[in-house]
């Protein structure tokens, strides 16, 4: 059943069984184009910290020294992010003051759905591109780093997860949707208050 217009659902990574990041974001919509999600700066979201103060940048899940979700605001852009079905990425959308500011593609496994939100699994290598359609990858040495971790992913897995980010590179170098413009000029429903993350968005286990 779709999300209705207006609710708020949590986007979560999962990793090893747990949840690695929970956002709550704003529908937009929710089609056969895909679920369509907005999250603004000031905005809430959580992300696995371990006691020295490391992320999953500094190291992967398993070295962390008794890791758990930190809650902290939103900084930097407001979002849009479109997550299409059956697909390995989404597109984000960045907006820096009400102006459009490049595109984000995070290479995720296809979502899962459930009441109160979209599980998928982050893949570690993304694409900057920017609003001149240049782009670029992102945390490719830490991707190359990770390739053959257990709890991360085997080399055909990432030669897969490469594959995907070369198409949605190919898009983008043909101007072609999402790159052609659509959504840039996209202004939220301003009687939304700004997303918080509900009663039990902490739990420590992802389902299954």
């Amino acid at each position: 059943m779709p999300y209705a217009e207006g609710q708020t659902v949590l986007r979560r990574y999962v990793r090893d069984g747990r949840y690695t990041w929970v956002q709550p974001m704003r529908v937009v919509r929710d089609d056969a184009a895909g679920l369509l999600l907005w999250h603004p700066v000031g905005g809430e979201y959580a992300r696995v910290v371990d006691a020295d103060g490391n992320t999953q940048h500094e190291l992967s899940l398993d070295l962390m020294r008794d890791p758990r979700l930190l809650r902290q605001p939103w900084l930097d852009y407001d979002i849009l992010v479109l997550m299409p079905p059956d697909t390995a990425y989404s597109v984000w959308w960045f907006f820096a003051d009400g102006k459009f500011a490049g595109w984000y593609v995070n290479l995720e496994a296809p979502y899962r759905r459930h009441d109160d939100g979209v599980d998928t699994v982050d893949q570690v290598l993304d694409v900057r591109v920017d609003p001149d359609l240049t782009w670029r990858w992102k945390d490719e040495d830490e991707f190359v780093a990770l390739t053959g971790h257990p709890l991360y992913f085997d080399a055909a897995t990432a030669d897969a997860v490469r594959a995907v980010g070369r198409q949605v590179i190919a898009l983008a170098e043909r101007a072609e949707y999402p790159f052609d413009g659509t959504y840039v000029d996209f202004t939220p429903d301003p009687a939304w208050p700004v997303p918080r993350m509900p009663a039990g968005w902490d739990r420590p286990d992802a389902r299954p």
